[in-house]
């Protein structure tokens, strides 16, 4: 035997305390790992989606340009399909618009009115954006369209999440 022995209180003092520990440890470690995974997650595919538009097909015109990527909430992954209206402005950057309205999120057109040629039309409730995205006054949207970042790769257009319009002057 050792010439100091472990009394009960001691013996139960160890097994109490390595116990606690052991369940501290099984309380913490979930936590640490929630805080800790989003910092070391890897980024899959960035976020511009590919569009199949070239660059060297879009105009000083505005045309729709249709976009699917794939998206993942969650456990859950779905084919999630966008819009943008895409043209060349006099500088020859590109711009590409949401064609969301700012009003009530319908669904605007290049022209949709014959009334209002050379600008964006919302049938909602008849708004109107100039063709930077502008919202014009006296009609319902509160704000210019959102506009996408956009980037070239190997010659086709790729577009970011949608911000708020750039190209427009803050009042």
């Amino acid at each position: 035997m050792s010439k100091n022995p472990v009394t009960r209180r001691q013996f139960l003092s160890y097994t109490l305390t390595g116990v606690g520990g052991f369940m501290a440890a099984g309380m913490l470690m979930p936590m640490v790992r929630f805080a800790v995974d989003p910092v070391l997650k890897a980024e899959a595919s960035g976020d511009f989606k590919m569009t199949d538009k070239k660059v060297a097909d879009i105009t000083d015109e505005p045309v729709r340009v249709d976009f699917s990527y794939e998206q993942k909430d969650g456990w859950y992954t779905s084919d999630v399909t966008q819009s943008a209206w895409v043209y060349k402005d006099a500088k020859g950057e590109i711009v590409a618009l949401s064609p969301i309205c700012k009003h009530l999120g319908c669904t605007v057109n290049w022209e949709g009115s014959e009334d209002h040629p050379d600008m964006f039309y919302c049938p909602c409730h008849n708004g109107l954006y100039t063709k930077d995205g502008n919202n014009v006054p006296g009609t319902p949207p509160r704000g210019p369209l959102d506009a996408y970042p956009v980037k070239e790769k190997d010659g086709f257009l790729m577009l970011g999440n949608p911000e708020e319009n750039p190209f427009v002057r803050k009042k």
